[in-house]
């Protein structure tokens, strides 16, 4: 019997290249917050059974006695926590002093991203260590906004970029795809044809809208004026959240009496569930209905695990007024405050279908899997929030899926016309 080669096994470096010395500590309060709400839930479903039986002088007796227990494994989870985390603060520097960080691999950004995207709101709230940072990225390296960088490659025309939901900026790049059909890149196309200079952003997208427009509004006030040639174009490309995001920014930039708006000149909203998703508020229905009998009300707790991120999704949330002051896990009509598309900037809505040609029921319900078109065209029903795009201003793509809008030829192209 031969034995195995070695090259077959996985080396240690390479099994654990994507961890990082702290994420000893985030993965320690990530568990710790799960045997706590899994706790909670056990707790809720014992006390509905108790609450059905007839004995109700025994039941309150048993209801002390197990209250006790699950107090009790509160109590324990919460120090067993503490500890696990200040032993792991202790061995950082450690560690960092032993292993030499590589740079981020892209399959670590992404699962990061996607964790942000589902539960954001509660990492930043617990420092987790995990939490993504809001930054600004130039040629892949983060900015310094007080301080830029030597940057001689640059021009008058600034393009910055956001992503969507549980994305990053390095999902603007396509890889090649396997089936051999052709990608594109906007931003290279844009800077190649155009003369833009790219800048993404990366940010929390499980935090409110208006947390991360208030703070991008504040960022690019620095951004552009450091910037080390005189602006003359700044044009904002966005993918689905991303176009709320940069909605918000501006409204906020513009209440604030900061400088930059007036240099804005374009803004492309690519899929932009600019009046929300089907998707979500599905998910608000399954709160309403796992709410409904005392035995299934304490699992809705799971469907609230998702961020306040996806929360504004439901009908598009821009404002701190849509959200603040509200439950956002209890069912209630769209009540969002009226913000159109500011006068002054040239305003374009590219919206995709999955459908091969124009079907009526397949845009509405499906759109491109995410985002129905009337969504992603700013259209409403109610005249205070429509959208007013140019027809001119407004595209539709077939054949193509949410997440291709990012790489697909026939959307670099319409971009390209646009913004000539």
């Amino acid at each position: 019997m031969t034995k195995p080669t070695k090259t077959a096994a996985k080396s240690p470096s390479s099994s654990l290249q994507h961890l990082r010395p702290t994420d000893l500590r985030a993965v320690a309060r990530l568990a710790t917050q799960a045997t706590r709400g899994v706790a909670t839930m056990a707790e809720g479903v014992h006390n509905a059974v108790l609450g059905t039986m007839g004995l109700a002088g025994k039941a309150q007796q048993t209801r002390g006695l197990t209250g006790f227990v699950y107090r009790t494994v509160h109590g324990v989870t919460e120090l067993v926590g503490k500890g696990l985390e200040a032993a792991f603060t202790k061995l950082e520097p450690l560690l960092e002093s032993l292993v030499d960080a590589p740079p981020e691999p892209p399959a670590r950004e992404a699962v990061l991203a996607a964790l942000n995207g589902v539960m954001g709101d509660q990492l930043a709230h617990n420092h987790n260590p995990l939490a993504t940072p809001m930054t600004l990225r130039y040629q892949g390296r983060v900015l310094n906004l007080h301080a830029l960088p030597p940057m001689p490659a640059a021009t008058g025309k600034v393009l910055l970029l956001i992503h969507g939901l549980c994305m990053n900026d390095l999902q603007w790049q396509a890889p090649p795809r396997e089936d051999g059909k052709p990608t594109s890149d906007h931003a290279a196309a844009l800077a190649a044809e155009l003369g833009y200079t790219p800048v993404y952003l990366r940010y929390n997208t499980g935090l409110h809208t208006s947390q991360n427009g208030r703070e991008l509004a504040s960022m690019l006030e620095q951004l552009l004026a450091h910037w080390p040639v005189p602006v003359e174009d700044f044009t904002v490309l966005v993918h689905s959240m991303g176009g709320l995001v940069i909605r918000s920014a501006l409204h906020s930039a513009q209440h604030g009496g900061l400088q930059w708006p007036p240099h804005l000149k374009n803004i492309v909203f690519l899929g932009t569930p600019h009046h929300g998703s089907p998707l979500e508020r599905a998910g608000n229905w399954m709160d309403v209905i796992l709410a409904t009998t005392p035995f299934s009300k304490p699992f809705a707790k799971l469907g609230q695990l998702r961020s306040a991120g996806i929360t504004d999704l439901r009908y598009g949330h821009v404002l701190d007024a849509d959200w603040q002051g509200h439950d956002r896990f209890k069912r209630k009509p769209d009540s969002r405050q009226p913000l159109p598309i500011p006068d002054g900037i040239a305003c374009y809505a590219l919206a995709a279908t999955t459908a091969g040609k124009r079907s009526p029921l397949a845009e509405r319900v499906i759109g491109d899997g995410l985002v129905p078109l009337p969504s992603a065209l700013g259209q409403h029903a109610d005249p205070r929030h429509q959208l007013a795009f140019a027809k001119a201003n407004q595209a539709i793509v077939y054949r193509t899926n949410h997440m291709e809008l990012l790489h697909s030829p026939e959307v670099t192209r319409q971009v390209v016309q646009w913004l000539k």
